[in-house]
């Protein structure tokens, strides 16, 4: 029996020794899929935008340079604008043949105004405005998502001052206005003011203040067993003590990206001294994508859907059964219509209620001017009477005034006429 068995594994070894093999060069089947996908958004590239909102002067350009490894060139914002406004800046980037159309919009003047009361308001319309792009683009006939740009914000960085006490009214205010809108990661700028034991007690300090408030930050998903303990420990780092550098410095024998002050040397991706590090890959390396997912799932979905219930569009009728969209528009267009007819029939009786008024108007005015047109003309009467008089009488003066001249002329005569007939008797 055994040498039966060693026999068997030889003759086995000897076909399997006579077998050709073929080596696997490629993927066959639908296991190919990821790969296709992975080769199509290479082609077509990546787009991100970030809206960066912080008071002028603390640091939001010099981190993007660090974020990015990139110098942007640009200008230095001044502090004497008198009202809020933001700088939209796109960039393409390539690195190791991926293409990414950055999109950096930024806040100029924010925090410089002495009343700060609507500060936020211009950040609130710009998203709601990109949002409105957005949906509007969708309810085209003819879409073209392949060359729209989609300018929807995908991360908030908010910059908070290191002061090491609070967070400020116009934080709260700001975060309170947009977290419902758009993915907030909160930074504190310029960490290195700050000591490290003074910066943990500012950290607390800070998410307590915001749990209070009912402030929703950005959180990283903890669902996928890869990133699952990374993404716990970014999410209990928040907020982020950051700090931004593009000068090399010398430390040892090899050069870092930091700032050399007079006590050392602070290195920006160090992680002891900084959570830049941490912020650097849960951006660009872990959740770039969430973040891209969570705006268009859930912050554009509620405006989408807020939109749609303001224009009156609902899923169910009045008794609870699936409408079709088609039912919604004929039923808001015969609305509609009727609104307008409404509108054009209250419209018509009100330009036939101000025609009456104005012929009415006119009229008394007509008979007011009648009246006084009689009035003068019964005076103009009485005038050219009295100047018929007048005349009459003037005519009679001029008569008598004739006659008397008349016989004043012929009373001479008469008197010498008489004289030379006197003399001539007397002869």
């Amino acid at each position: 029996m055994q040498l039966e068995k060693d026999l068997d594994q030889k003759g086995e070894k000897q076909k399997e020794e006579n077998t050709r093999c073929l080596n696997m060069l490629g993927h066959f089947g639908f296991e190919c899929l990821p790969h296709q996908l992975v080769n199509r958004s290479l082609q077509r590239g990546f787009s991100f935008n970030i809206l960066c909102v912080g008071e002028t002067g603390i640091g939001k350009s010099t981190l993007i340079d660090t974020l990015f490894n990139t110098n942007f060139k640009d200008n230095k914002s001044s502090h004497f604008y008198s009202n809020v406004g933001l700088k939209i800046q796109t960039y393409e980037l390539l690195e190791s043949n991926v293409q990414l159309k950055l999109t950096i919009v930024k806040t100029m003047g924010y925090g410089d105004q002495i009343n700060k009361e609507a500060s936020y308001q211009p950040i609130v319309d710009y998203i709601d405005a990109q949002f409105e792009a957005y949906l509007q683009e969708e309810l085209k006939i003819k879409r073209s998502f392949s060359e729209y740009h989609d300018s929807r914000i995908h991360v908030c960085l908010y910059f908070i001052s290191p002061t090491g006490h609070s967070l400020k009214s116009l934080d709260l205010l700001t975060m309170k206005s947009i977290h419902n809108k758009v993915n907030i990661i909160p930074l504190i700028a310029k960490a290195d003011t700050i000591s490290k034991n003074d910066l943990q007690m500012f950290k607390s300090k800070i998410m307590r203040e915001l749990v209070s408030n009912g402030i929703h930050l950005y959180q990283c998903p903890i669902d996928d067993e890869t990133t699952a303990q990374m993404n716990s420990a970014m999410n209990g780092l928040l907020p982020f003590a950051v700090v931004g550098s593009m000068d090399e410095v010398k430390v040892g024998k090899r050069m870092v990206r930091g700032r050399q002050y007079p006590w050392g040397v602070l290195q920006v991706e160090n992680e002891n001294h900084c959570d830049f590090v941490k912020l650097r890959d849960m951006l660009l390396c872990t959740n770039m994508e969430d973040l891209k997912e969570q705006t268009h799932t859930r912050h554009y979905e509620h405006y989408r859907c807020s939109k749609l219930l303001t224009m009156g569009f609902t899923d169910v009728g009045p008794d609870n059964q699936p409408v079709s969209f088609q039912e919604i528009y004929e039923a808001k267009r015969q609305e509609f219509y009727d609104q307008c007819q409404m509108e054009e029939e209250e419209l018509k009786q009100r330009f036939m209620q101000r025609v009456k008024e104005k012929e009415t108007a006119f009229k008394e005015a007509e008979k007011e001017l009648q009246d006084k047109f009689e009035h003068l003309k019964k005076v103009q009467q009485e005038e050219t009477m009295k100047l018929e008089e007048e005349r009459k009488q003037l005519e009679e003066e001029i008569i008598g005034f004739y006659k008397m001249k008349t016989s004043s002329e012929t009373l001479p005569a008469q008197l010498c006429t008489n004289l030379k007939k006197d003399k001539d008797r007397k002869k």
